[in-house]
């Protein structure tokens, strides 16, 4: 037979009522809900928070530690600039450049330049406070959607395991509820029988 087949209309907060027919293991029950919707928010809620800071405060050094600087194309680049002047970055193309580091050094590297690009012409690159290339530093607002995002998913999937397993604690518990039910019926229905 079906558990829903025993189950009433929902009544909101009846484990919380008094009611003579309550019992300890209904009392526990509602202990449980209780105590797994609580974990599951602060669980949830503090590990995002916590996520969500860390991944700010580390995109924080980052911009910190980059430092723009004026880099030259080496030599032309293969292609034909675009006609409308500007391309996006899928369209360009790979070349070696040149710039001086802080300490006065000349480096070389690798970035993106538009395609037909002339030896010299100049090009914003990010380097570390070695003077070694790095990629673009995230804005405070890139930093901010990346944190949030990161903070969202790590709280839902942190939320998730006080979640289930309030929700498997709390079938056990129907479970043996179910069994002492089928134990007393067992034990009690063949008097009713007698006294119809």
């Amino acid at each position: 037979m079906p558990l829903k087949a025993f189950r009433g209309p929902k009544v909101w907060l009846w484990r919380w009522r008094r009611n003579p027919l309550k019992r300890r293991a209904d009392l526990v029950e509602a202990w449980v809900v209780l105590g797994a919707w609580l974990l599951t928010v602060l669980a949830g809620v503090s590990a995002g928070l916590v996520a969500a800071r860390s991944v700010e405060h580390g995109l924080a050094g980052e911009r910190a530690a980059s430092r723009p600087v004026v880099a030259h194309v080496a030599a032309r680049v293969p292609g034909n600039r675009p006609a409308h002047g500007h391309t996006s970055s899928g369209d360009q193309v790979w070349a070696k450049v040149r710039w001086t580091a802080a300490d006065g050094s000349a480096r070389t590297g690798q970035v993106r330049v538009e395609p037909g690009s002339k030896a010299g012409t100049p090009v914003t690159v990010w380097t570390d406070p070695q003077g070694r290339l790095v990629s673009r530093p995230a804005s405070v607002a890139e930093a901010a959607f990346r944190g949030t995002l990161i903070g969202c998913l790590v709280g839902v999937s942190t939320a998730v395991v006080p979640f289930v397993g309030g929700l498997a604690l709390r079938a056990r518990l129907e479970r043996r509820r179910m069994d002492a039910w089928d134990t007393e019926w067992a034990r009690l229905g063949p008097q009713w029988g007698r006294m119809v």
